[in-house]
Formats: structure tokens, C-alpha cells, sequence
């Protein structure tokens, strides 16, 4: 696909590109050319490396200024490719001369084709073939019916409009590659999208997820059928050989595999797999895309389907992806987008006129409708609700990766002309482009977690099952979780449900897992989950001789880290769990450990989880560099009460261990002086709860109360400090919100740095030098639904404003 002096495209009577034969120097003549009035950029590597850059900050910049309509990185770097091309910049004379002569055309274009051969390559090793066992029937019937269902209705459009289009358009391989491509639903495609919406791991994203490998599988065979109709010309002897090269290809799969599983074996256990093994995969990509192109398969499909027969997951998926995604996506894909976006030239639609687009248009349209509403019907007939059905059959109604490659492919084959192409990527950034913000608006993943019932440990009763969630990043965290859980002392008259869940990263496959092991081996997930029969191991090792008050739940999933509070609060929903505990670790240098175990660019998931779960959530800062509290008669807790609800929840976490004889609990409540600036109806709920457990607890000699009166943050820190130093406490425990009188912190939020997690009490007692302790526990309660935070702000106060102007994440 080549163009001319970069204003208009010249096609020849079939409507493909005419390419321009062009003689040039292969390099400059003199080292320092500048200096003699040569241009550098006539050298194609240095034209490589401009376009890559102008590429990059167009579609950046694109990024940043629709940010705000929530549009994926998808539609941001096709605009900027399209904005590169005869459509805007490229249509100045005096810019192609300069900036794409034609002796970068041949470049640009094979390095953008090496980059869509990679990104397909990275993706077929990403999928898990084992989801469509694991699809069930709901989804089966859903993708039956949204891809037969536009198949039929484009064929039908395409027969009514066949007289009016073109010679090659009109024929029948033609109308079929086409209505395939607007009807099938490509797994691809909906992954990077899904991922971009941080639907990955909401009920709707892995609906769509299977619903396109069971489309992909389908789609499949029919692309054979259609692509050897075109491959022969109508010949019947061609159409046997492209089927023939097909079987002969699928005949290597089990030799190859049967190679990957060796290269496995040859790597130890924990290791990565070596660099030998990994560059020779990487080329082998190449090969598979240039026997698929010798045979008449496609470029794109040779490098798919060998990634589709790499194991997926650790060690060798892992480690792909890993030393190669990166590269991928951020350098080989822009050239894709440069490359397809200097093919793309409106100017050309307007000159071809709407007669020749017309039938064109017609199918396209048919297709994306029809796709649309067989999608939702189907959705709908088979149980799922209206608002689901709706957002499933957006998310399948997207066009992404995988078509703008078929594109280039039927403008290679004469399938459509140049303005049939640019209108098809025009369709392309239209209907991505409004869907996206639709599907974003219409399901938000985090409504179905909060509720209007309470859950906390505080509306739940003596001798009731106190249903627990423990969410592990990382074998480092069990020692303290263990401890705490052993405090709790349950026993026959208070048990308690313990739900582990333990989170990993899926480096090296696509769709997301969820396991629960009381329905699977152990042993057959090592590879996914390298700590997982520790885990169990050291959970199990707890629960022994605890069998009737303890029951043990263990869970896992392989998430990425943007949705891993969905997983975390859809299992507290569905296990009716009362209170969440995440294990946090300090390091030595004063950091905290979220940023690498919960944290990542696209922000905390510890945030993520206070604001959206469906009870209490504790979060468990280990201060101490050991692997268990030391092994002694009695272990010292303290509260710190400010008021609000979570120090009443803090309260009746603290409350559950004053039961256990090794623990000897003591409360301080802060009361303002004259208690100006509380707020009167938080504390006279604080009276009746403190009045409550000291009642409860005033025989007890292991609970101690009393009241501590103060003015200001600087009285509140003073007096902790008095604490820390008359007596050692191995665990101090509070609320997460600053209570009902903001007066008590006062200027202690200057040196806070994690308040927003761990709230402006928590967050100095994690890291102060001068208070000593092997762990903190911060709690808060949960919010019902469209409560929101509820951090007490005085009316009027500069926060309460600034925080009407931002998103409280």
C-alpha cells in the first residue's frame, strides 16, 4: 500500500494501491551530510525513528486529552496514525517530502507487520484454550447466536445490494470474508479493551471473554473456507490445496507443543526460562508467519496459532510475555499504526463518492446492528438481565487489533479499495470510540458489592459465625496473619468461618482464574500459584485440632492488579464475610509495601477495596522484622478511640480477643476539651458502645479503660508517645477516619504520606520511631451503599470544597 506525493492516493483499476517505482541512495555520502545540506531524514531508519516519536506524542496527547471521555488506547493511537496520513499532515506536499519520502514506505510498512505478527503472537500465548471446557452452555448458545445471526443478516443485505457493487467486492469469498469479520467476535480484540476498562474480572467482562473464544473457534473454520474461495479464484483444485496446507499445518501442532513442554522440563523449578530458548520462540514466530503466508494462510495467522500452542503461565508464558510485551507494544505496534494510518486517506472517500461506498456502508452497518441486537436477544432468552445483556453486547460489538489487520489484508487481496479501507477505519474509530465510554457509564463493576445490610463484626452476635476474609499477596504475610487469627480464640460458643484468598498476577495468560480448591488438586495449579501449597500448608497447620469452631475456605485467582479488588470483593459478598483483613509489610526504609504487593500505576487496590467493600476491612501493618511474635504469656493490646464508626468497629474487633486469657487489652478513648467542635450524634453513639463493652468487660482484670483529654494534635501524639513508653504494646489498634472531632489530629496529617490508605492516626503510628510495636491494625467500617466515605469534614472547612472538585479513590 503505497501513495503519492502524499496528497491523494492513486489506485489502479481493481482499486488497490498503484505502487510508485522510486530510485534512491542507500545511505548519505558523507557522515556530517548536515553540514553540506544533506537531509538526514532520507535515510528510512531515521524516518523510522521520527515517525515513531511524532506517533507516540500524537497518540499521547490524544490519550490525555480524551481522557475525560474514557476512551481506550486503542482509538488514541489510530487517530494519531490516521492524523500522520494523507487525511491531515501527510497531505502537505512540503511534510512527505520531508518526513516520509518514499523510501521509507517499504520499511514502514514490514516493521509495522512485524509489529501486529508479534502483538498476535503475545496474545495467543496470553489465552487459555482451557476456558472454552470451562464456558457453559449460556455462553455457547449467546455466540451461536452472534455470529450466525449478523452472518445471515450481512449475506442477506449483500445479495439485495450485489448488483450495485463492484467486481471484486460482489463476488462470493469477498461478501463472505467481510460478513464474517462483522460478525465474528475476536478474543483479542476484547481482552486489551476489557482490560482497559478494568472489566477483566467483572461478571460481564468474563462472560464476553468466553463468549469471543467460542466465537474465535467458529470464526476460524469459516476464514479457512472463505479465504480458500479466495485464494483459488473459484479454482476447485487451489481451494483442496489451501485446505491441504491447512491440515499439514495444524498436523505440527502436538510436535511443537510436545518441544515446549520439553523446554519446560529443562527449566528448574523457580527459574526463568533461558534466554537460548526464548529468542529462538521469538524468531520462530517469524517462521510460523512466513510458512502460513508461503501456503496462503496469512501472515498474522502462522504467529496466532503458534502462540496459541505455547503453555500458558509459568515458566514459559511468563517469561515470553515478560521480556517481550514491553517492546512490543510500545515500539513495533506504533509503526503498525503509522503504517496503517499513511494507507488511510478520507480525501479518497470523497472521490470514490457515495454510489461506490454505498453497498460498502450497507454491510457495514447491517453488521453492527445486527450483531448488536442478536447479541442482546440472545442474552436476554438465556437468563441474563436487561442491563447485563446490554453491556455484553457492547463490549461484543467492538472492533479493535485483529480487524484493522484483515483490512490491510483484503486491500492486499483486492477484497476493497482504498476508500472501502479508510472507511472501514473510520467505522472502526466511530464505533469503538462510542461504545466505549457507553459500556464504562452503563456497568460499573463496583455497584453490585456494597449493600444496604450490615455487615460488621458489631452487628454480629455472640456465638454467630464470624465469617472472615484473609486476602494473601505473599507467603511473607502468614506468620502475622496466623498470630492474629490464633488471638481471636475462637471456640465452640464463638466460632468463626476463615475464607483465604489468595492473589496472584496471571503473567503469561489472558483470562483471569478463580479457583476454589475443595473442587480442585492442588497439585494442578503449582505452576499458576508457586505458593499456594505453602499457603494451605501453614492455613491447614492453623486449623488442626480447631475443626469445630474453625471452618477453612481456601480460594485463589490469577488477576491483574487493577481488578483484583473486584475478586477480593466479590468473594466477600458471596462468602457473607463481616470483616476483610489485608496484610500490609514496612520496610526497613520506611516505605510501605502496597506500592508492590497491592499498589500499581493505575492507583491503590487497597483504596480501591475500603471504598467498594461489602463489609469491615482491617488492614494489618506488620512493624516487626521477624516471622512470628515471640512465643510469651501475655500479649499487650491497645485501642485508640477518637469516635465515629470505625473506632466502634475497632472496638468490637478488639472486643472478640479480650476473651482470649494471653491478652490483656487496654482502651483509651480521646475526648476533646469541653468537647468543642464534636459531632453531637457520633458521640453519643461512642457513649452507648463504650458504655456497652465496659460494662461487658469491667470484671475482666485483663481490660483496662480510661479517658485521656486533649486539645490538639500535638496533645495526641505527646500522649501516644507517654503510652508507647511506660508499657510495650504488640498491636495497636484504630480506626481508619479521624473520629468526630478533627481537632484531636490536627497538623499530625503534615507528615503523613499513606493517610489515604491507612488515614492520618494509622499512618503515624506505622512509621513513628518513637512508638514501638510488632504490628498496627487499622480498621474500617463498612460503608453502606450510597453512603460513600464518610470521613467527618466541617462544613464549610477548605477540604470539604476541595474535595467537591476531585474523585475520592
Amino acid at each position: 500500500m503505497g501513495f503519492k506525493g502524499g496528497t491523494k492516493f492513486r489506485t489502479s483499476h481493481r482499486g488497490t494501491a498503484a505502487y510508485q517505482l522510486v530510485c534512491f541512495r542507500s545511505q548519505i555520502s558523507n557522515p556530517v551530510g548536515l553540514v553540506y545540506r544533506e537531509n538526514p531524514i532520507m535515510l528510512s531508519f531515521n524516518v523510522i525513528l521520527f515517525a515513531l516519536i511524532l506517533n507516540i506524542l500524537l497518540s499521547r496527547t490524544i490519550q490525555l486529552l480524551l481522557k475525560p471521555l474514557r476512551q481506550p488506547r486503542l482509538v488514541c493511537q489510530l487517530i494519531g496514525g490516521v492524523m500522520m496520513g494523507p487525511s491531515l499532515l501527510a497531505r502537505h506536499k512540503s511534510f512527505t517530502s520531508l518526513v516520509f519520502p518514499f523510501t521509507s514506505d517499504f520499511v514502514l510498512e514490514n516493521l509495522g507487520r512485524m509489529g501486529v505478527t508479534l502483538f498476535l503472537f503475545v496474545i495467543g500465548v496470553k489465552m487459555d484454550l482451557g476456558l472454552l471446557k470451562r464456558s457453559g452452555k449460556k455462553h455457547l448458545y449467546i455466540a451461536l447466536a452472534s455470529v450466525f445471526g449478523p452472518l445471515l443478516i450481512v449475506s442477506i443485505v449483500a445479495v439485495l445490494t450485489r448488483e450495485s457493487m463492484d467486481e471484486e467486492l460482489a463476488r462470493v469469498s469477498s461478501i463472505g470474508e467481510i460478513a464474517l469479520s462483522l460478525s465474528v467476535t475476536t478474543f483479542p480484540v476484547h481482552y486489551t479493551i476489557l482490560e482497559d476498562l478494568n472489566l477483566l474480572c467483572s461478571e460481564v467482562g468474563n462472560m464476553a471473554l468466553s463468549i469471543a473464544l467460542i466465537s474465535d473457534a467458529i470464526g476460524i473454520n469459516f476464514m479457512v473456507v472463505f479465504e480458500a474461495m479466495k485464494q483459488g479464484d473459484g479454482s476447485a483444485q487451489s481451494i483442496i490445496w489451501y485446505s491441504i496446507s491447512c491440515v499439514v499445518m495444524a498436523a505440527f501442532t502436538p510436535v511443537i507443543r510436545r518441544a515446549m513442554v520439553w523446554i519446560i522440563e529443562q527449566t528448574q523449578e523457580g527459574e526463568a526460562v533461558d534466554q537460548f530458548y526464548v529468542i529462538a520462540i521469538l524468531l520462530g514466530s517469524f517462521v510460523a508467519a512466513f510458512v502460513t503466508d508461503m501456503f496462503g494462510l496469512g501472515i498474522a495467522n502462522g504467529s496466532f496459532w503458534l502462540g496459541l500452542m505455547m503453555p500458558d503461565g509459568r515458566p514459559l508464558g511468563s517469561t515470553l510475555v515478560q521480556k517481550s510485551e514491553t517492546i512490543i507494544t510500545e515500539v513495533f505496534m506504533p509503526c503498525s499504526f503509522v503504517f496503517m494510518g499513511l494507507s488511510t486517506d478520507f480525501y479518497a472517500m470523497k472521490e470514490a463518492g457515495w454510489s461506490a461506498l454505498r453497498p460498502l456502508f450497507g454491510l457495514v452497518i447491517s453488521g453492527y446492528s445486527s450483531k448488536f441486537f442478536c447479541t442482546m436477544l440472545a442474552a436476554k432468552v438465556v437468563g441474563v438481565s436487561w442491563r447485563d445483556s446490554l453491556a455484553v453486547s457492547l463490549i461484543l460489538s467492538l472492533r479493535g487489533y485483529v480487524e484493522l489487520v484483515l483490512y490491510v489484508h483484503w486491500v492486499d487481496r483486492n477484497v476493497i479499495g482504498l476508500p472501502g479501507y479508510s472507511l472501514m477505519i473510520l467505522g472502526t474509530i466511530v464505533v469503538v470510540g462510542i461504545l466505549t465510554p457507553l459500556i464504562s457509564i452503563l456497568y460499573d463493576p463496583s455497584k453490585p458489592y456494597m449493600l444496604k445490610q450490615r455487615r460488621t463484626i458489631q452487628h454480629t452476635g455472640q456465638g454467630d459465625h464470624l465469617r472472615i476474609l484473609v486476602s494473601i499477596r505473599d507467603k511473607t504475610n502468614l506468620p502475622s496473619l496466623v498470630n492474629l487469627l490464633q488471638l481471636f480464640h475462637p471456640t465452640v460458643q464463638n466460632p468463626f468461618s476463615l475464607h483465604a484468598f489468595y492473589l496472584v498476577e496471571p503473567i503469561g495468560r489472558a483470562d483471569p482464574v478463580f479457583v476454589e480448591h475443595q473442587n480442585q488438586e492442588l497439585e494442578d495449579l503449582s505452576g499458576r500459584f508457586p505458593d499456594l501449597e505453602i499457603i494451605h500448608h501453614a492455613l491447614k497447620q492453623y486449623q488442626e485440632g480447631r475443626e469445630e469452631c474453625v471452618e477453612l475456605h481456601l480460594f485463589s485467582a490469577a488477576t491483574v492488579k487493577p481488578t483484583m479488588y473486584q475478586d477480593v470483593c466479590k468473594l466477600a459478598l458471596i462468602s457473607k464475610a463481616v470483616f476483610i483483613i489485608l496484610p500490609l509489610e514496612k520496610k526497613l526504609a520506611g516505605e510501605m509495601e502496597t506500592t508492590e504487593q497491592w499498589g500499581g500505576e493505575s492507583g491503590s487496590i487497597i483504596t480501591q477495596i475500603l471504598d467498594n467493600a461489602p463489609c469491615s476491612v482491617g488492614l494489618l501493618v506488620e512493624k516487626a522484622e521477624r516471622w512470628q511474635l515471640p512465643q510469651i504469656a501475655s500479649y499487650n493490646f491497645i485501642v485508640l478511640f477518637l469516635g465515629g464508626p470505625d473506632s466502634r468497629e475497632a472496638l468490637a474487633f478488639s472486643d472478640r480477643m479480650s476473651g482470649n486469657p494471653c491478652v490483656s487489652l487496654t482502651v483509651v478513648r480521646f475526648l476533646a476539651s469541653n468537647a468543642e467542635g464534636d459531632d453531637e450524634m457520633q458521640r453519643k453513639l461512642d457513649d452507648g458502645v463504650v458504655t456497652s463493652f465496659w460494662v461487658k468487660n469491667e470484671a475482666n482484670e485483663r481490660v483496662n479503660y480510661r479517658e485521656v483529654v486533649i486539645r490538639n494534635g500535638a496533645d495526641t501524639a505527646s500522649a501516644i508517645v507517654g503510652m508507647a513508653a511506660e508499657k510495650y504494646y504488640h498491636m495497636w489498634i484504630m480506626g481508619r477516619k479521624q473520629g468526630i472531632n478533627p481537632s484531636l489530629l490536627e497538623r499530625l496529617s503534615t507528615w503523613s504520606d499513606h493517610k489515604e490508605e491507612m488515614g492520618i492516626l494509622g499512618d503515624y503510628l506505622s512509621f513513628s520511631e518513637s512508638v514501638n510495636s510488632d504490628s498496627v491494625m487499622v480498621v474500617q467500617k463498612q460503608v453502606l451503599t450510597g453512603k460513600g466515605p464518610n470521613f467527618f469534614t466541617p462544613p464549610g472547612s477548605i477540604v470539604s470544597f476541595m474535595r467537591r472538585g476531585r474523585l475520592f479513590w
